[in-house]
């Protein structure tokens, strides 16, 4: 296939043919000149080579981030590049589809052979599109530290519904090499099979049947099942298949039929694929009724165009790299893969079958393990020495699913169900559980970590546990609560206090069984501040910001003290507070102030980020995940978004999207989210406010 292959060992060869134009792209290592911040999938020009390494002027780069632009790599850390490649790869954002790119040389040596008129399929809103290269544009890019302009292609869209071959409408868009996925040297070369409900006046043959190929995935009524390789796959009814016709855009699905069709040769199959088809039927061929599925998801294609799918294929162990052991050549399979960075999660996670993929009751445990590890590393620690030291049960989290999901972007369901039975229960095979459960479990089982959280009573006694379950009366707190309020009110009603800071804090919000809300929506607090929860911490005066020596909790529901924020007083402040006539029956308490705290010192204040929300809605979990530390850097994640096949024989098919709209919502005075009409609010902040269960904090970076 021609489609990119993310994570395989670079190959050998150089895209260019010699090393005279002196252009090249770094893929792997550090700069040696101790410069940081270079990012895999910079382009320069080379400038010397030193024995062994080579000084790049990279291109593109600022004066502010490289005052020379100049970096010291070692000659087998990239790839040489003609400086045709070199303007074309540029104009492709982000760094990281540069390597995708380059790691696919069948596709990117297409690429820059391309010349107007030819046919290309580009991806454009979320779709891919066919359409014809008119045009190849140079761009200067302002930000560069020297004149070297940047290539990219005006290519004609030839959309079913508005637009025919050779009619123009307005200037045409602009694509960048990473835009295509496919070119006509790059694809089904025997394809035949005509353009379906097109005109084609005015383009050539080949390239009508090209297109043809691209936007029918079946063969036409008339033939085409001599087409492809004669052997046919070893496949059955309910096999999870991929179509090979179309190489740049392959279709996934589930097997539902196979058999002959009268005036067909060889072996037929019916496929459900996992969305709609432009020529996809409801199940049937013809007058005739093979199966029965959703409208357009049915295509019918020779046998020998199925294979399996392959992302459901157990990985085979890569072989080692000339004189480097497995490990060394392949470190990702076995060894720690760090979470993925802001820059590339979008490339990576986001789309339909991405993310983890649900099976048999899973959502909870899918959503679960989603938010702990995709793009956070609090619990990274505790797992590797897991992995290295315990038992089955963390080498498989950590290997087949951490792993694949921070290096491929999808686990499938099969590594999560070997996961499950790991667990110690069958009940966790088949049945719907709380994510608290199956955090405990995980946490104290699983990775043999120790509570996350010492919790001290009233009476002194301190308990030990992994999440907290906030309780408190409805009535304590207005109608759209933050967590900061919940959490702090809560507390301060029960009498508890924190031992110490955790590391992570997750904390469950106030609802009962999967139905009972005791708020219709809750804000989730984009920092947690437990300073005012500590035992024995220095606390701030509510007033003044001094040092404070008495609490007070009846004044937590005070309408004019700033409602659901714990109050704390020095003792000048205190008095004049309390001097008022509905105050004067409060009941305060001193605080116990270390002795060590000097008059006067700034008080450290703890606060912990928050970096998943899990929700529920009919007894299906989702979960919301930030992927950086940009405010809108959200992800939406569901493992079971949709459905391919039936209950027996097909699967269910996961779902990350990118949401920066939940970045924009939370970023507002929290006033002013209180106050969000949530019929005018987009679904992905709705279903955040009103169906959120459990929020996952970690601490802040010093």
């Amino acid at each position: 296939m021609c489609s990119s292959s993310r994570g395989r060992p670079w190959a050998p060869m150089e895209l260019a043919e010699d090393c005279s134009d002196g252009y090249f792209i770094i893929t792997r290592g550090k700069a040696r000149n101790g410069l940081r911040g270079i990012q895999k999938g910079s382009v320069g020009r080379v400038q010397a080579r030193p024995k062994g390494e080579l000084s790049v002027w990279l291109l593109g780069a600022s004066s502010h981030t490289f005052p020379r632009g100049e970096v010291l790599v070692r000659q087998d850390d990239g790839l040489f590049l003609s400086r045709h490649q070199a303007q074309l790869l540029l104009f492709v954002t982000p760094a990281a589809r540069r390597l995708e790119l380059v790691a696919n040389p069948q596709l990117f040596l297409a690429i820059c052979s391309l010349a107007c008129d030819d046919p290309v399929l580009v991806k454009h809103a979320k779709a891919h599109r066919p359409g014809l290269l008119r045009k190849v544009v140079q761009i200067q890019n302002k930000g560069s530290l020297e004149d070297f302009p940047m290539l990219g292609f005006e290519v004609e869209l030839l959309d079913s519904d508005q637009h025919y071959p050779g009619r123009k409408s307005g200037p045409l868009p602009l694509f960048s090499a990473g835009d295509i996925v496919q070119t006509s040297s790059c694809g089904p070369a025997n394809a035949q099979w005509a353009w379906p409900n097109k005109p084609s006046e005015g383009l050539d043959l080949k390239i009508a049947s090209w297109f043809g190929s691209l936007l029918s995935l079946g063969p036409p009524e008339g033939g085409g099942d001599d087409l492809g390789p004669s052997e046919e796959p070893l496949l059955e009814v309910g096999s999870m298949v991929e179509l090979v016709t179309n190489k740049g855009a392959p279709a996934y699905g589930v097997l539902r039929w196979m058999g002959t069709i009268k005036g067909k040769k060889r072996t037929w199959a019916g496929v459900e694929l996992d969305r709609e088809a432009t020529n996809g039927t409801d199940g049937t061929f013809g007058s005739h009724r093979y199966f029965t599925c959703q409208r357009k998801r049915a295509v019918f294609v020779p046998l020998n165009f199925c294979r399996p799918d392959a992302r459901f294929l157990p990985m085979p162990a890569p072989a080692p790299q000339h004189g480097k052991t497995a490990e060394e050549s392949h470190p990702g399979i076995d060894k720690d893969v760090p979470p993925v960075p802001e820059a590339e999660a979008l490339q990576l996670l986001e789309g339909r079958m991405k993310g983890i993929q649900g099976h048999y009751n899973s959502c909870y445990l899918d959503a679960a393990l989603f938010s702990l590890f995709s793009s956070s590393a609090a619990l990274d620690g505790v797992c590797q020495e897991a992995a290295s030291t315990g038992g089955e049960a963390p080498r498989i989290l950590k290997r087949d699913i951490i792993n694949k999901l921070r290096s491929q972007g999808f686990v499938p369901a099969e590594s999560v169900m070997n996961f499950r039975k790991q667990l110690g229960c069958d009940s966790f095979l088949t049945e719907e559980k709380d994510p608290e459960e199956f955090v405990s479990i995980l946490l104290e089982r699983v990775l043999g970590m120790k509570p996350l959280l010492r919790i001290r009573s009233q009476n002194g006694m301190t308990q030990d546990a992994y999440t907290f379950q906030i309780i408190l009366d409805k009535d304590q707190v207005g109608t759209a609560p933050t967590v900061q309020e919940l959490l702090d009110t809560s507390f301060v009603s029960c009498g508890l206090q924190l031992e110490e800071t955790p590391s992570c804090f997750m904390v469950q919000m106030p609802r009962f069984g999967k139905t009972y809300k005791m708020f219709s929506q809750i804000i989730p607090s984009t920092e947690l501040d437990v300073t005012d929860l500590l035992h024995n911490s220095p606390r701030e005066c509510f007033v003044c910001g001094r040092l404070a020596q008495l609490e007070c909790t009846t004044c937590l529901r005070d309408r004019k003290l700033q409602p659901g924020r714990i109050k704390q007083y020095c003792s000048l402040c205190s008095a004049q507070v309390h001097a008022h006539p509905l105050r004067q029956d409060h009941a305060l308490h001193a605080l116990t102030v270390p002795a060590e705290v000097p008059e006067g010192a700034p008080l450290l204040r703890h606060r912990l980020q928050l970096y998943a929300v899990l929700c529920i809605r009919t007894s299906h979990y989702v979960a919301f995940v930030k992927h950086g530390p940009g405010p809108h850097s959200w992800l939406f994640f569901d493992s079971m978004a949709d459905r391919c096949g039936d209950d027996r024989g097909g699967f269910n098919v996961p779902e990350v999207r990118g949401c920066p709209e939940v970045g924009d919502f939370l970023t507002q005075p929290e006033e002013t989210q209180a106050r969000a009409d949530l019929e005018l609010v987009s679904e992905h902040v709705r279903r955040l406010l009103c169906d959120s269960y459990m929020c996952l904090y970690e601490r802040a970076p010093a």
